[in-house]
């Protein structure tokens, strides 16, 4: 190792649902220290999820980290001179943080409309195994399967 691991700090639940991972979410979808904008923007989804799904909002948004969360990544290694893409499982906290990545990204890419309601879709569409986000895990799965000659290579 490089360098000591960094110490992991709690992250203390959201105050609307009381669920740690809706808190990262929004964490993660703030820019320059506006938490107030991003929790705006997160409670704004989930409130249109429940008007178009009537089913709870934080449930659908686990189902959908569940769908576009990855089981297998792919990372560069340079080995003898030459790069290899060799596929790696998925632990712990990277799945869900490349899960959060990919449907922001997909939610960013769209044109138009409130922040809010692009998430929504995003979130609604996940959760039906549809979108950009699966679209990118079913890639990144695609592109695992096949440099599944170079696992021996994994640490």
């Amino acid at each position: 190792m490089r360098k000591a691991r960094a110490i992991k700090k709690p992250v203390l639940p959201d105050p609307k649902f009381s669920n740690e991972t809706v808190a990262k979410f929004i964490n993660f979808i703030m820019e320059r220290g506006k938490r107030n904008a991003a929790r705006n923007i997160v409670y704004g989804a989930f409130e249109i999820i429940y008007e178009k799904t009537k089913k709870d909002p934080v449930e659908t948004f686990d189902l959908a980290l569940k769908n576009v969360g990855p089981v297998l990544e792919i990372k560069g290694r340079r080995i003898g001179g030459a790069n290899y893409q060799i596929p790696y499982e998925v632990k712990g906290d990277r799945k869900n943080t490349l899960a959060f990545r990919w449907i922001v990204e997909a939610a960013r890419s769209q044109k138009g409309k409130s922040m809010a309601i692009k998430l929504a879709n995003q979130i609604m569409e996940a959760s039906q195994n549809q979108g950009a986000a699966i679209k990118k895990k079913e890639d990144t799965h695609r592109m695992a399967e096949a440099n599944k000659a170079f696992a021996h290579y994994a640490r």
